[in-house]
């Protein structure tokens, strides 16, 4: 068998697919020593009681779908979407009441479909004999972690996911889901997908498009925001003051104080985190004024006060790269690493529905699968100015 290293690309698209916003989720996961191999997760979880779906059932208690023969209530789907309802009630303020009852009925038939995919996979695992130790587990989120930007520590890792009001233990749980996923595919198909460097020309030249890259600047800021905590003040006072902190700021940068540490005390900006790091980015990315100050300076070089709707920015250009082409030769591994993880998506993927088609699985009359659409997005500013994830140098071609 394979190594049983999943890429952070893999993983990433499972716990997303499987989770509807992956690392938000819910169920704890006990802990456990990291060198015992953990029991499959369908243990908690009483086999072959063969339920009947009652149409009458409300409440927590009632059936959601039947699996094998295994009942999912309401309310283990109701515990699974919950986090992910209040963090967009808390972004959804301003929508109306039926927007967020469109997402509930979505993000239900989501966990509904995640949670049967789960009990299929765990059933199987463990008919195959298949584990996954702790010591898997926390070498694979070691992994995700340190390919972070800026790489993090496990424990750094886990601190910002818990900032983020994700429980570490459920995310624990589904890098598991996801390994064992991995297992299994590979022991039912060895997923041995032969790429030749051909293979990848022949890629490469259908999307050629997708290697020019456009002029780009790598660029940190400090946003100074006009103080709205005070509804009462003046809109021209507070202009005011935010400007006069921002030239307050850039004066000490003149005389040679750290920007980095700077943006991290001052900036109003979520990449204030990062020191004001914005990445790289192409025209088009930014407003106007923040652009066309950033693609004016030379590197090392800082702006003067830059206004725009958001507030006052002082701008730093860190790198710029002129417009180019990655040749086949630069994107050659790449390619071949792209479309050997699209026959494995494939493979699985045709793994699973073989698994659903197997099964036995029962809705309730008025709970069955139906098409829902997502429902509208409120319009926003265009192109508005917002932290850009620092990249790699070599962009990712997916």
């Amino acid at each position: 068998m394979k190594s049983n290293h999943v890429s952070l690309k893999i993983l990433t698209c499972l716990l997303i697919i499987c989770a509807t916003c992956g690392l938000s989720c819910r169920r704890k996961a006990p802990e456990a020593d990291v060198e015992q191999a953990a029991p499959a997760p369908e243990e908690t979880r009483p086999e072959e009681i063969k339920v009947e779906a009652d149409v009458t059932e409300t409440g927590p208690d009632s059936t959601a779908v039947i699996v094998n023969g295994v009942k999912i209530t309401e309310g283990e789907i109701d515990e699974m979407i919950e986090p992910q309802l209040a963090a967009m009630a808390k972004q959804s303020q301003n929508r109306p009441p039926e927007f967020m009852e469109q997402m509930k009925k979505m993000l239900r038939q989501q966990a509904v479909e995640r949670i049967i995919v789960e009990q299929l996979i765990e059933a199987k695992a463990k008919q195959a004999n298949i584990t996954v130790t702790d010591k898997e587990v926390m070498n694979q989120i070691s992994e995700i972690a340190s390919k972070q930007t800026p790489p993090l520590s496990v424990e750094d890792f886990k601190g910002k996911m818990e900032e983020l009001g994700r429980d570490f233990d459920q995310i624990k749980l589904q890098v598991r889901r996801a390994l064992l996923y991995h297992k299994l595919t590979e022991a039912e198909f060895s997923i041995d997908v032969n790429i030749t460097e051909d293979d990848a020309k022949t890629y490469y030249d259908q999307n050629s498009n997708q290697y020019e890259q456009p002029e780009r600047v790598k660029a940190s800021h400090i946003l100074i925001k006009l103080d709205a905590a005070d509804p009462n003040m003046d809109p021209n006072e507070s202009g005011a003051k935010a400007k006069a902190k921002a030239e307050d700021l850039l004066k000490q940068i003149k005389a040679g104080a750290d920007f980095a540490e700077l943006a991290k005390a001052n900036s109003d900006c979520l990449s204030s985190e990062r020191g004001g790091d914005l990445g790289f980015f192409s025209r088009g990315q930014m407003v106007p004024p923040f652009e066309e100050a950033a693609f004016t300076l030379e590197v090392g070089q800082v702006s003067d006060i830059v206004q725009t709707q958001f507030g006052y920015h002082i701008i730093k250009v860190v790198d710029h790269r002129d417009a180019e082409t990655r040749t086949f030769e630069e994107s050659k591994d790449q390619i071949i690493q792209m479309l050997k993880q699209r026959k494995q998506r494939e493979s699985a993927g045709r793994f699973v529905e073989s698994l659903k088609a197997q099964a036995d699985i029962v809705y309730p009359p008025g709970k069955e699968p139906q098409r829902i659409m997502p429902p509208p997005r409120p319009m926003t500013p265009p192109r508005p100015t917002k932290p850009v994830e620092p990249q790699e140098d070599e962009a990712d071609i997916e």
